[in-house]
């Protein structure tokens, strides 16, 4: 029949890309690597220095789900192939929804995995710390904020990262002035580098009462969290340390004691602030790594020369500087300017529908290499 014909062609063209997916992911090199590592669990007193076996055990975990993830596509291609040349022979028409919905889902897979070839940076494979600033346009900007906080909040829900909020200011009307949030998860931090930069709105305010349309802008930094094989020399004599009363959610106890820190590298200018834990002591040192994370981003990007080489890597948050608009009116549309990637459904990407634009970023820096 045409449509097993159909479905099985499109099987059989998936065959080479996703030899060539395995060559990609060193999939045989990876399958070395778990073996050594698995005979490094054995030796004994592999357990003496806790820290460094349990870094083991992740990094072996780490590279068993690339293993197994390969190992289910390329079964999964085999089994629909079977089963469509089955069902074909025997003209069984009821299959047929179950090999759509089969293909789709490898399909789905295989661009997924895919992706991970393109994540070749040093630190795409870790915890991101994303922070968003309100800019231009005041009360608007801040609600612009929080719409934005609420979709990071659910892509990472849908990909299956953990997130934790770090810091939260309010806005004086409406909205959020800033926020940070630790979203937890391999690949975290490469996925959402595509993110950083200037995200410009769109829309009639629902704050004007004329119903005039307004422009607004936030900014969006990505950062790596940095583990403490990263030496970076922070000396304590140039941090500025204040601590106050969280704000926003958290409980009475966080809300009435000064357990909120903020720290200001003063050669660089550059701060950051943590209220989530219940304790001064823990906000004080996921303060240092927040630190320690953008100190290290702004040595990599400008060596550290001098002050005004690192300030020059921050645009103003405000028109001409944008990555990506949201236009809510007079007609729906999200485009990225970088890579020219667009969608018409405006409230699918604010739910976190973002796929499109990380996947379009990151086949576009593939390209440029």
């Amino acid at each position: 029949m045409l449509e097993f014909d159909n479905i099985r062609l499109e099987l059989e063209a998936l065959e080479e890309p996703i030899m060539t997916l395995k060559d990609s992911l060193h999939i045989d090199q990876v399958k070395t690597q778990i073996s050594e590592l698995e005979a490094r669990t054995q030796e004994p007193g592999f357990w003496d220095d806790v820290d460094k076996a349990q870094s083991l055990q992740t990094n072996l975990a780490r590279l068993q789900k690339k293993v197994d993830g390969f190992n289910g596509l390329h079964n999964s291609r085999e089994d629909l192939l079977a089963l469509c040349e089955l069902a074909n022979e025997e003209e069984d028409i009821d299959s047929l929804d179950e090999l759509k919905s089969g293909l789709d889902t490898l399909k789905a897979d295989f661009e997924k995995m895919r992706l991970e070839t393109l994540l070749t940076q040093e630190f795409d494979k870790n915890n991101a710390i994303l922070t968003l600033n309100a800019g231009a346009g005041g009360t608007e900007a801040q609600d612009w904020v929080s719409m934005l906080y609420r979709m990071y909040l659910r892509w990472a829900e849908a990909h299956g990262y953990e997130t934790k909020e770090l810091e939260y200011l309010e806005g004086d009307v409406a909205g959020i002035k800033s926020c940070s949030v630790m979203i937890s998860g391999e690949n975290a931090y490469g996925f959402l580098r595509s993110e950083l930069g200037v995200h410009r709105l769109v829309r009639i305010s629902p704050f004007d009462s004329s119903g005039r349309r307004h422009t607004s802008f936030a900014s969006c930094e990505v950062m790596p969290e940095l583990d403490d094989t990263i030496d970076i020399k922070i000396d304590m004599k140039d941090v500025r340390v204040d601590t106050y009363r969280a704000t926003g959610k958290g409980g009475q106890h966080i809300n009435k004691t000064d357990t909120a820190v903020r720290m200001t590298h003063e050669p660089t200018g550059v701060v950051v602030a943590c209220q989530s834990e219940r304790s001064q002591v823990q906000n004080r040192e996921t303060c240092m790594k927040m630190l320690k994370a953008k100190l290290y981003a702004l040595a990599q990007a400008a060596q550290m020369e001098k002050i005004d080489d690192l300030k020059g890597n921050q645009m103003e948050i405000a028109w001409g500087s944008q990555i990506r608009s949201y236009v809510f009116c007079p007609y729906t549309m999200v485009k990225d300017h970088r890579t020219g990637y667009e969608v018409v459904d405006v409230d699918s990407v604010m739910d976190g529908n973002l796929d499109g634009f990380i996947n379009a970023f990151l086949s576009g820096m593939k390209i440029e290499k």
